[in-house]
């Protein structure tokens, strides 16, 4: 185990001093591209303007004769594109694959720290993390880097579920974590051919009538993937990094990927990736907050400035830890608000 006192000192002589507070700005949407596709590429400058982050996509998806295609057209859009407000970030190729030394080794030599942060597939442990984080610091130091660039871990595996409080904790470097359910769904051999959301065989039902077993019961479908986002969140928010829910593969639902989306949200996720641009604006509206609990939360701050004692408001009793909550939700729309104008009118931030 590493020294605490160790913990925020660089790993290589000559590489930034680790961060010690993670940047909080709207991250609503990481909003996937391939950098090989030139049609998709010439959409980056409009896209900006639409999202919080921008993320260039090296590993899945991106077929193997593609793939260092695919970096050489991140390392030319990280020069060229304006990105205005926008974060860019990449994912890199998985760590037991041929191509990730060369996607690190090359993103941070030719575009440094214009790259925000690295996702990071696949991670099982923290040993995943300390080696991602050694090589950075080694990579910063050669290039003359004076801003460290964070890491983002994707939990996707049975393994990197079980051990995610350690991959949470595991560098001061640790910029948030992704929920994969795709990838989590094979390794845990669930029966399931969705990427995200629920499915319609996994449901509770009713118990019979008990004095007529032949009636109807009702039935209501459940959620497969409560269980791990809470223990995601915890982890994240023990050790100050952040949430994220993953993919909704089925472009064309809509009010599913929404559903999905609100659910992650209400549990504490402050962002969920974005596939395709229809989902963008779903992301961008779940992912903030209602501006009519906005205004009741402003209503209970300004009553009870200080979050002592207990007070009724508009019928409901509010105390310490209600005033927690208000302050939750305000801080996050003065967040949104900033960057987001029409977001700001609507609620009078």
């Amino acid at each position: 185990m590493r020294n605490p006192r160790a913990f925020a000192a660089p790993l290589a002589v000559g590489a930034p001093s680790p961060p010690l507070e993670i940047p909080v700005t709207p991250a609503r949407m990481i909003h996937f591209f391939d950098p090989s596709n030139e049609k998709m590429a010439g959409k980056l400058p409009e896209l900006a303007a639409q999202c919080d982050i921008l993320l260039g996509n090296l590993e899945d998806a991106v077929p193997v004769d593609r793939k260092e295609a695919a970096r050489e057209g991140l390392v030319r859009l990280g020069r060229e594109v304006d990105f205005g407000d926008a974060a860019l970030w990449t994912r890199v190729n998985a760590l037991e694959s041929p191509w990730v030394l060369d996607d690190l080794m090359r993103l941070v030599g030719e575009l440094g720290d214009r790259l925000e942060v690295i996702m990071v597939p696949k991670v099982e442990g923290a040993w995943d993390i300390h080696y991602v984080d050694r090589l950075l610091a080694q990579l910063e130091a050669r290039h003359d880097l004076t801003k460290p660039i964070f890491v983002h871990a994707i939990l996707e595996t049975a393994l990197g579920v079980t051990n995610l409080e350690e991959i949470a904790a595991a560098s001061p470097r640790m910029q948030g974590m992704s929920f994969g359910p795709a990838d989590l769904a094979a390794s845990r051999r669930m029966k399931t051919t969705r990427v995200g959301g629920g499915h319609p065989g996994y449901r509770v039902i009713e118990d019979p009538d008990p004095h007529d077993g032949d009636a109807p019961r009702r039935s209501a479908q459940q959620d497969l993937w409560h269980y791990s986002i809470g223990r995601m969140v915890d982890a994240c928010a023990a050790t100050g990094i952040l949430p994220f829910y993953g993919p909704f593969g089925d472009i064309a639902d809509v009010p599913g990927c929404e559903a999905q989306f609100r659910s992650a949200f209400l549990m504490g996720c402050v962002g969920a990736w974005t596939l395709h641009p229809r989902q963008i604006e779903v992301a961008r509206r779940v992912f903030s907050p209602d501006p009519e609990e906005v205004r009741f939360a402003k209503k209970v701050i300004e009553a009870i400035p200080d979050g002592r004692g207990v007070h009724m408001i508009e019928g409901k009793m509010q105390d310490d830890a209600t005033w927690k909550q208000a302050k939750v939700i305000v801080d996050l729309a003065k967040q949104v608000a900033a960057s987001d104008a029409d977001f700001a009118a609507k609620t009078g931030l």
